[in-house]
């Protein structure tokens, strides 16, 4: 889907510091501390209840921190004159009137920040919901509230966007349309923060990612940096003598599953220490690969311990 020219130059840093809430007796958010740069996409990951959402109402000042602070360029969320032109945000995508239609909605929003008419129509365009712009929301599937939300967050054109599981609802081609517009937002300099739990499509679209459980910072760095510190690579070899090979490798402390076609899959040793031990014993490899770590992998590795916030609720 085509979309506007952008002309802007776009320069917005988003400064997380000491972040923290609690709901009564429970901390939803505990002291978490993370800076967000113009040019890339970040993706903000964690087990249900790790505190996610609470941080990026936080940041939009739709929940008031017990402490710490969240700045966009320097000034809070709050103190900005004209919010929908700084940053753009997909925190709940039911926040829309079911009566409207998506035009009209766009259109209530954009006169609220002296945003003209005729962006309304290049975000509907943008989003791929042209056809439907005089329908009411009320009717809408839950993919296409969701690009009506992600419309609105491009309303006032912001240098920043914090998107709160964008993807959710979306049928594949969808999945693959968000992805390559996120690229291409942080492409034109926009700062953009997205929390998903969906790893394989992040690990295609962030550049960084950054781990929150039960309310902290497990991890914060670049995604392929996360996959080789916490992923396991596996080695997937086919000998002529399997047998033979895999009571070597055992002796030298890797693990070994034998494979229906014969082929061994070994993890606690790389592909060439492998085939140093086949030459020196004769064995002939008809394959020898490395399994890349994947992303998930390294999720569960970081949150294995992390299990969801239990709520105190008071009667």
């Amino acid at each position: 889907m085509a979309r506007s020219r952008i002309v802007r130059n776009f320069d917005a840093m988003i400064e997380v510091h000491e972040l923290t809430k609690r709901f009564g007796d429970t901390t939803a958010v505990d002291g978490i501390s993370f800076r967000l740069d113009p040019g890339s996409v970040t993706g903000f990951i964690g087990p249900n209840g790790a505190g996610k959402s609470t941080t990026m109402r936080m940041m939009v000042g739709l929940d008031r921190p017990t402490s710490g602070r969240c700045l966009v360029d320097g000034r809070r969320y709050a103190d900005l004159a004209a919010p929908m032109r700084s940053v753009g945000t997909l925190i709940d995508a039911e926040a829309a009137h079911k009566g409207r239609s998506a035009r009209n909605h766009l259109r209530v929003l954009a006169r609220t920040h002296g945003i003209p008419d005729r962006r309304a129509d290049e975000v509907l365009e943008t989003v791929g919901l042209t056809d439907v712009a005089n329908k009411r929301i009320g009717g809408f599937s839950l993919g296409m509230r969701q690009r009506l939300g992600l419309a609105t967050a491009l309303l006032g054109d912001p240098a920043v966007l914090l998107l709160d599981e964008p993807a959710n609802g979306l049928d594949p081609d969808g999945i693959i349309w968000i992805r390559t517009l996120l690229r291409s937002l942080a492409a034109e300099g926009r700062t953009v923060f997205v929390s998903s739990h969906l790893m394989g499509e992040l690990a295609q679209t962030a550049h960084r990612l950054i781990v929150l459980g039960r309310g902290r910072v497990l991890a914060d760095d670049a995604v392929d940096a996360l996959t080789a510190r916490f992923g396991t690579r596996v080695a997937r070899v086919r000998p002529d003598r399997p047998a033979e090979l895999e009571e070597i490798l055992r002796r030298h402390d890797a693990a070994v599953t034998r494979l229906p076609d014969g082929a061994l899959e070994v993890t606690g040793m790389d592909s060439p220490d492998i085939a140093v031990l086949a030459h020196r014993h004769g064995i002939l490899l008809f394959e020898n690969t490395t399994v890349a770590a994947s992303l998930e992998e390294a999720y569960l590795a970081l949150t294995q311990d992390q299990g969801r916030h239990v709520a105190k609720v008071s009667r």
